[in-house]
């Protein structure tokens, strides 16, 4: 059993210093996100969860490089992001593979993004993450011929091969069943105790946030703003179906409550 580590301890992986960005239409002005701070340890596995609109998913587009803030900034190993690239992948809720490719040939291309690499060794960094993935029978499988939570399995596996040292993940598991949900979070679990990948993951799930996060930021409706962030001290591997867990989530649930009652309010 493995406590989460005190993220105090260690070096900042990413800083978002007062990041806000709105959007605009002919109908009307919508600002997403309302000066948003947060400071994310190196290996540290964040979750942020609110609402729907509430401006997560375009905070993790900010931090990938793939929408630039309207104002504030953000830091990657203290070096301003100014765009896209391949020390930060993101895995999003669809799995988004080639459908001409075989699961093999889906991890071998995402690591394209490593012309350091001999293809001998892409091949065999392709097979670890495969079988790391618990997918290793069905390298040449494609994608017609996978299930839903396979089909994930292989994103990740694709994900972690190219060695990012950030992870980003938009609701990955939110399409699947519950049951291929609570396999994946104890693959995911054990794939982060083992790489000390540094995760940022999106949900509107309270108890998946829980599950796997060292820490909770709860974010407020429309603009998005961070109303409050918990430590989740439980040790790992975490069973989302356990007592404690559901302590820590009926907390959060009940602060998320009182974040809407306030919003309707206004």
């Amino acid at each position: 059993m493995e406590a989460a580590a005190d993220s105090l301890e260690r070096p900042a992986k990413l800083v978002i210093d007062g990041v806000s960005k709105r959007f605009a239409s002919s109908r009307a002005v919508v600002q997403a996100l309302d000066n948003v701070s947060l400071t994310i340890a190196e290996g540290e596995f964040v979750c942020l969860v609110g609402p729907s609109g509430c401006g997560k998913s375009t905070l993790l587009d900010i931090i990938a490089g793939l929408t630039k803030p309207d104002s504030g900034r953000v830091l990657a190993d203290g070096k301003a992001v100014e765009g896209p690239g391949p020390e930060r992948l993101v895995m999003f809720q669809e799995s988004a593979l080639f459908p001409w490719l075989d699961a093999f040939g889906n991890v071998m291309f995402g690591l394209k993004l490593r012309p350091d690499l001999t293809h001998a060794q892409r091949k065999e960094i392709a097979h670890h993450f495969l079988k790391l993935v618990g997918l290793e029978k069905f390298e040449h499988a494609h994608v017609h011929e996978l299930s839903g939570g396979m089909k994930q399995r292989v994103a990740l596996a694709r994900a972690l091969a190219p060695d990012p040292h950030v992870l980003l993940m938009d609701e990955p598991f939110g399409a699947l069943d519950a049951m291929t949900r609570d396999q994946l979070y104890d693959d995911i679990q054990e794939i982060w105790m083992q790489s000390r990948k540094t995760i940022v993951f999106v949900t509107h799930n309270v108890r998946e946030a829980v599950c796997l996060g060292d820490r909770v930021v709860l974010m407020s409706p429309s603009p998005g703003r961070i109303a409050q962030v918990f430590e989740i001290p439980l040790p790992r591997p975490r069973d989302i179906n356990s007592p404690e867990l559901a302590g820590y989530s009926s907390k959060i649930a009940a602060a998320l409550k009182g974040t809407l009652t306030e919003a309707f309010s206004e």
